[in-house]
């Protein structure tokens, strides 16, 4: 019955039976999980990496609580007691068309374009009806010179034709003009008229309210109503000068210069590059009295 099986030789059987012994099953790979990024001055999970204080009997005081604010608010008063917009005007207009010229572009370079463009184009009507060929050569050096041609005289033809050649006063009014967004609002608002309708948020102001742990929102419109909450309405308008100023002298995007900090005692940012209190978040007691 089995002479069939005594014509195979031994040795290919035992190969036979040891490949299928050995031999792995195949299993599926596992899918990675998308690595979400961090956002800067937050630890894992948008959380702060300090929850309660275990050293001594000191008490912890993290994120938006008043006292914490007040400390960062003083902080800001002792180091820019005279912050201001840094781009210069003589007018709410000017000050509407620098603030538009400075997305994606440095104060010091819309200052050094507007210095003779103003002169060639002294009042809206200038702006509203003036060739965009032209206009853009003198803007080009602010970078995005066609959107921001199309913007600007945007802007001044509704400023003439419905305003009477006056920025608006409301945020209502000022928001339907082309190109005008909540930042350009509040920075013209606060600065020109000295309406606190809102806070102004820029690149800086979003880093450093992560940073400080103000906010742990992304977008900007959500950040600013962080802000308010938490920010006393009549410290809208300086926090905002306060801030802007902070993020370009000390609180740069890499490397901060935490050294020269004086709000490093009440910040935990992951960001830091040194710190004073490395094994607790605690702030000295003279801010809690």
């Amino acid at each position: 019955m089995f002479s069939w099986y005594a014509n195979i030789p031994l040795n290919a059987v035992f190969a036979r039976m040891l490949f299928w012994r050995v031999m792995p099953s195949k299993k599926p790979p596992k899918k990675r999980s998308a690595r979400k990024k961090n956002a800067p001055g937050l630890s894992k999970n948008n959380q702060s990496p300090w929850k309660t204080c275990k050293i001594g009997k000191k008490e912890c005081v993290l994120g938006t609580d008043p006292r914490r604010v007040a400390a960062i608010l003083a902080g800001l008063d002792e180091m820019y007691p005279n912050a201001t917009c840094e781009l210069k005007h003589a007018n709410p207009f000017q000050l509407l068309v620098s603030t538009i010229l400075s997305a994606q572009c440095t104060d010091v370079r819309v200052n050094q374009v507007t210095e003779s463009l103003y002169k060639k184009y002294p009042k809206p009507e200038a702006f509203a009806y003036a060739t965009p060929s032209e206009l853009e050569q003198e803007i080009r050096p602010t970078g995005f010179f066609r959107n921001k041609t199309k913007s600007v005289m945007g802007a001044s033809k509704a400023i003439v034709e419905e305003f009477g050649g006056q920025v608006p006063r409301t945020m209502e009014e000022i928001l339907t003009l082309p190109g005008v967004a909540r930042k350009t609002a509040n920075v013209v608002l606060g600065t020109a008229y000295g309406i606190a309708a809102g806070v102004v948020v820029d690149t800086h102001v979003i880093r450093l309210s992560r940073r400080l742990d103000l906010s742990r929102k992304g977008e900007p419109p959500k950040i600013e109503q962080d802000l308010m909450a938490v920010i006393p309405q009549n410290e809208w308008i300086q926090f905002s000068h306060q801030l802007i100023w902070h993020g370009r002298r000390v609180c740069v995007a890499r490397k901060p210069r935490c050294v020269d900090c004086n709000l490093e005692p009440v910040c935990y940012s992951v960001d830091k590059t040194m710190s004073t209190h490395p094994d607790s978040p605690c702030l000295p007691e003279s801010y809690l009295k």
